[in-house]
């Protein structure tokens, strides 16, 4: 199941977010400081919201979001606090910077997962395709099984035709 990570400028488009989450049968929750004393979190349906004010909500929010948890966090992206933590937030899974409507086309999938997953389009094996993103070929591999959860594909040839659909739009 693929975790909603958001990454919002302002109160308004958290709760709009948060709504929609709702709906979808999310519990949610303010703060990221999370409350189970189980480290995977993820069978909760938890969606854990907040306003980032420094180097802590960070840490706490990226946290969450490694133990399963949903994240909608409120931040101007383009400050350090927020560049910082759309790049921790990518190491987990996609993230959604701004409100999505759920309508559109545009790939839910991180920079680094779109540099591998061009490269196999291209042709190349995963190990060479990990070579040349100076990633080692386990990490290559735990992106592209991420972006195959993103995708909502089971292989790693769906995820390469699903991105290749995609992108052309």
């Amino acid at each position: 199941m693929n975790r909603p990570r958001y990454v919002v400028g302002t109160g308004a488009d958290a709760t709009t977010v948060l709504r929609r989450l709702a709906r979808e049968g999310w519990r949610t929750r303010e703060s990221f400081a999370l409350p189970e004393a189980a480290w995977d979190v993820s069978d909760a349906r938890l969606v854990l919201f907040g306003r980032i004010i420094d180097v802590e909500t960070v840490r706490l929010a990226v946290l969450a979001a490694a133990r399963g948890a949903g994240v909608v966090a409120v931040i101007e992206c383009e400050s350090d606090l927020g560049r910082a933590l759309l790049a921790d937030l990518s190491r987990v899974g996609p993230v959604v910077r701004g409100v999505e409507d759920g309508t559109s086309d545009a790939l839910p999938l991180s920079e680094e997962q779109c540099q591998l997953l061009e490269r196999l389009a291209n042709g190349e094996t995963i190990a060479a395709a990990a070579a040349a993103e100076y990633l080692s070929l386990r990490t290559a591999n735990r992106r592209i099984a991420q972006a195959r959860d993103a995708l909502g594909v089971t292989t790693t040839r769906e995820a390469v035709l699903a991105y290749i659909r995609r992108r052309r739009r």
